[in-house]
């Protein structure tokens, strides 16, 4: 039977539009949330997040790879074709960079109703740092044709999205691929590439969400034609029905996060806090804007009062934050919310959109003082 055919045979969780307004979650949800995992937020308390809580997310199968035999071509329309092996790769010029990726994504669990896929709640975002070498220079050897518009992005990965047979496959326009921050990234973090995240190669875009920097990178192609692979039309739009296509999903957007304060209940995770001073601290990142603003609201968004910033560490990744609050007994909603150097402030409620992306609504965390 045509692999696209069965494909789409199988049932479809959460009704034929794919969404659902039930609190439980179905078992496939539960299946991508055993594969895929979040950062724990106790993991913001690290600039750098250890890669054994690095966010994860791996559409289809992780790739075995064999890189005695394993070549990176870059090919399609250029002057000189390549295909080189790691190590080729490894002598190129050398980067090094911390970057914050958060996937598209994330807080799709939050809506109402909600999408059925991966199940977010807001624990997809990270901070590694990474090495690698400018995909620019690659692409000067190789030799751009003037009728090259966009860089299609291979990966070795395979499966069945939307009823479709596919790679996993991404570009970016010419301009894009040519910023001096986008790297061919091998090593995370001082350490080669782990299976899960790419090894041996992978393509890093900094102030993009996630979908972009493709894993486990077999071909990178110069293409005369925009890319119309399931992966930029069929999902990762900002689409409002079925019959919206939405604007593409791209940069990643202002958002803060805050350590979860004194110790949680097992089960719900409401926060047990003892009466007093108490110094709330976090991350806030906005794409390629600056962290502007953070703000602290002790009453569930009624009135909010500033928190210091750290200073930058890195232009690609997310700024520290802290507030002192002083915390009287009773129940407590505290929010979070950051505000970018365009003017761009994270909302209290959340723009709903089909396929859940680009979620950024203020954190809220319920705690209990006693």
């Amino acid at each position: 039977m045509d692999a696209r055919r069965s494909a789409g045979r199988f049932p479809r969780p959460g009704g034929e539009d794919g969404l659902t307004t039930d609190d439980r979650f179905h078992r496939e949800e539960v299946q991508l949330a055993n594969r895929n995992r979040g950062m724990p937020l106790e993991g913001l308390r690290y600039p750098v997040t250890p890669s054994g809580m690095h966010y994860l997310l791996v559409h289809f199968d992780i790739p075995h790879i064999d890189v005695r035999s394993w070549r990176l071509r870059i090919g399609g329309a250029v002057r000189l074709p390549l295909a080189l092996t790691l190590d080729e790769l490894k002598k190129r010029p050398v980067v090094t960079v911390p970057v914050t990726m958060e996937c598209a994504g994330n807080g799709r669990a939050l809506l109402e109703p909600r999408p059925v896929s991966q199940p977010w709640l807001v624990e997809a975002v990270s901070t590694a740092e990474w090495t690698g070498t400018p995909l620019r220079g690659l692409l000067d050897e190789a030799g751009l044709r003037n009728e090259a518009v966009e860089i299609l992005f291979t990966g070795l990965d395979r499966g069945v999205q939307g009823d479709e047979v596919q790679h996993y496959q991404r570009s970016l326009s010419v301009a894009e691929a040519r910023r001096e921050e986008v790297l061919l990234a091998y090593a995370m973090n001082g350490r080669p590439l782990e299976p899960q995240h790419g090894f041996p190669l992978r393509l890093l875009v900094p102030g993009w969400y996630g979908m972009t920097s493709v894993k486990w990178l077999d071909r990178i192609d110069a293409v005369v034609e925009p890319f119309r692979g399931y992966q930029m039309t069929g999902t990762y739009r900002y689409s409002r029905s079925a019959d919206d296509p939405g604007d593409p999903v791209t940069l990643m957007r202002v958002r803060a996060l805050m350590i979860p304060p004194g110790i949680p209940d097992f089960r719900t995770r409401v926060r047990l806090v003892a009466a007093g001073a108490v110094t709330l601290a976090g991350r806030a990142w906005a794409g390629r804007a600056a962290v502007a603003r953070v703000e602290l609201s002790t009453d569930g968004g009624d009135t909010w009062s500033p928190c210091a910033l750290d200073e930058p560490f890195s232009p690609h990744a997310w700024r520290g934050w802290t507030c002192e609050w002083n915390a009287t007994p009773g129940r407590h909603a505290l929010c979070v919310r950051a505000t970018d150097s365009e003017g761009n402030v994270q909302p209290t409620a959340q723009y709903w959109t089909r396929q859940g992306m680009g979620n950024n609504m203020a954190q809220r965390v319920e705690v209990l003082v006693e």
